[in-house]
């Protein structure tokens, strides 16, 4: 009882976590400020033209576009929950987040990876249906905006349990993250070895919840190159791999580095080799992502090209997409 008693009483006198810091010396962190910050501008300007080119066309206005327009989204949210904070902190020589900002980050962080992972594989089952059973395909439209609810709210709901889980424990072993952003496993590493397991129970669950949307998208890929091999047509094949591998590469970027992150042995795990991974799974989808679904999209393209030569034209009318058809 007494010893209950005490571990409360340190959990509530923790009022601030403290990340762990890129670098110590102050040139080195003023280089990783000017990174973080190149980074962070490229993702709002990738994912910004994605978004206003999305909105503003037309004939984007379909399922497939609808979807990424959705992921552009949360990749603008992910990357907005943690790196303004390090580029804050790297400014300002500083290590510290408040409890509730340590809080809201694993929060959104939680629910906006959990929507993007849920809108992965939504986005491919859009793919199977618009290659494999086409005639079907505009029966998606009525039901596009069910799977996005559905989406936001399972990373929603996700991200509450996780949230209010984890806060919820006693916290017994200091208040040092060993992260650049409060991340559920490192929090729990300071938590009393009692209350750790029920955390490990829920993200147990929580994995195999992903391993069914991960065979889910494997068996939807399966029938959809099994449906692209049987094509006549070159062209058709063509186009038909330029529609499914962007989305093909972002899953693989998305998967790969959260698994390595989380499941490599700890043989081989290390502050430093735990930073750089955390920063590979959080950083660099949200940059890479648009560049990823802009590469082999030729409408995308023309509709990124609409906009910029808006933005440059000294008109004050713009014209609309309808006047370059």
């Amino acid at each position: 009882m007494g010893l209950s008693r005490e571990k409360l009483s340190h959990e509530v006198t923790i009022t601030e976590f403290l990340l762990l810091a890129f670098a110590d010396t102050r040139e080195l962190q003023l280089l990783h400020f000017g990174l973080f910050l190149g980074i962070y501008l490229a993702a709002l300007l990738g994912n910004g033209l994605i978004l206003t080119a999305v909105a503003c066309d037309h004939r984007l206005h379909t399922p497939m576009y609808f979807f990424l327009l959705n992921l552009a989204f949360l990749d603008l949210g992910s990357i907005s929950t943690t790196v303004p904070k390090v580029i804050a902190n790297a400014l300002w020589d500083t290590r510290a987040i408040s409890y509730e900002g340590c809080a809201a980050q694993v929060f959104f962080f939680v629910f906006l990876f959990g929507a993007e992972y849920s809108f992965l594989t939504v986005m491919a089952y859009d793919r199977y249906v618009a290659i494999c059973k086409p005639l079907h395909y505009g029966t998606l439209l009525d039901t596009c905006a069910k799977m996005a609810a559905a989406a936001w709210g399972s990373g929603s709901l996700y991200a509450v349990m996780h949230t209010a889980n984890t806060f919820s424990l006693p916290l017994c072993q200091g208040n040092a993250v060993d992260q650049f952003f409060c991340e559920i496993p490192q929090i729990l590493k300071l938590s009393c070895s009692d209350a750790y397991l029920r955390e490990g129970r829920l993200i147990m669950f929580s994995a195999c919840l992903t391993t069914v949307c991960f065979v889910f998208i494997v068996v939807s890929y399966v029938q959809i190159f099994r449906a692209v091999l049987r094509m006549p047509s070159e062209q058709g094949r063509h186009k038909a791999f330029s529609m499914c591998l962007p989305h093909l590469a972002v899953v693989s970027l998305f998967l790969s580095t959260v698994m390595f992150a989380h499941l490599k042995p700890p043989s081989v795990s290390s502050p430093s080799l735990d930073l750089v991974v955390s920063f590979l799974y959080s950083v660099v989808p949200p940059a890479v992502n648009p560049l990823i679904y802009s590469m082999r999209n030729q409408e995308l393209k023309d509709a990124l090209r609409k906009l910029m030569h808006c933005c440059v034209s000294e008109s004050r009318n713009c014209p609309s997409s309808s006047a370059y058809d």
